[in-house]
């Protein structure tokens, strides 16, 4: 891949389909001994490369890839002593592992937020494979923030439109609609 603009490890050889068969797995800090295992039951949902500077991205890697799962379908099963919050005045609670700085999962305490009840995880992390692949790219120019010169943006947007990521600089249409209609049923311009 020389030369190429490098995504993440998990999309710059292409994306690879999601198994039929899935129904969850284990995911694993990098920690050589006593790692974080959480595991993960389903299906995960609206994977996506992201560009934000609080998702925890691998060495070398410009976007993080990161998605959901219901919170109930998430479990910490072993090391949970080794995991801390990075940030407790972020919306989502970010739990990283101690050891390695690997972010576990996220998760929203505040009832009133669109996508309470659902936990944010870096897919990558699953021992096995089958996970859903990305589908869009989100907060494309906050890469920016982390260092990425802003002459190589539309290079960029280029690479993650020819691995069939559409570039948003917020989140996807769908996931802005479903904002957007939780905004207006909590205010009352929508029925609930």
């Amino acid at each position: 891949m020389s030369g190429a603009i490098l995504i993440h490890p998990a999309v710059d050889h292409g994306l690879m389909p999601a198994a039929k068969e899935f129904s969850g797995g284990t995911l694993v800090c990098k920690c050589a001994q006593n790692p974080v295992k959480v595991t993960v039951t389903g299906q995960i949902a609206h994977d996506h490369a992201c560009g934000c500077t609080k998702c925890w991205k691998p060495a070398g890697a410009t976007f993080s890839v990161v998605a959901v799962v219901p919170r109930d379908n998430l479990r910490v099963t072993e090391n949970e002593n080794k995991l801390a919050i990075v940030d407790p005045n972020a919306t989502i609670q970010r739990y990283a592992c101690t050891g390695c700085g690997v972010h576990m999962y996220g998760r929203i305490e505040n009832k009133s937020h669109p996508f309470y009840g659902l936990d944010f995880v870096h897919p990558e992390l699953f021992q096995e494979s089958g996970w859903a692949p990305p589908e869009f790219a989100a907060f494309v120019s906050s890469v920016i923030e982390s260092g990425v010169d802003p002459s190589r943006m539309g290079a960029i947007r280029d690479r993650l439109k020819g691995l069939g990521l559409e570039p948003y600089d917020a989140l996807s249409p769908p996931l802005m609609d479903a904002i957007a209609t939780h905004t207006a049923k909590a205010s009352g311009a929508l029925p609930h």
